[in-house]
């Protein structure tokens, strides 16, 4: 049997996902950095807001180069 690839993924899941602490995490969706949408009352992070997130500091580390 084939487990879909999960596409919501909670704070702590995408921090993990991210390698930074959840704390990290929270921070940066405070800032707006780290995009989530809620489901109720939980706040996740779809897997294009990862990526998304990703390729954020990837400019962020091009342009301080």
């Amino acid at each position: 049997m084939v487990v879909p690839e999960r596409r919501l993924h909670s704070v702590e899941q995408a921090a993990e996902l991210l390698g930074v602490g959840r704390s990290t995490a929270y921070e940066e969706i405070r800032l707006g950095r780290l995009r989530t949408v809620r489901s109720g009352r939980r706040r996740l992070v779809p897997t294009e807001y990862v990526d998304e997130y990703v390729e954020l500091l990837k400019r962020e580390a091009e342009a301080a180069a």
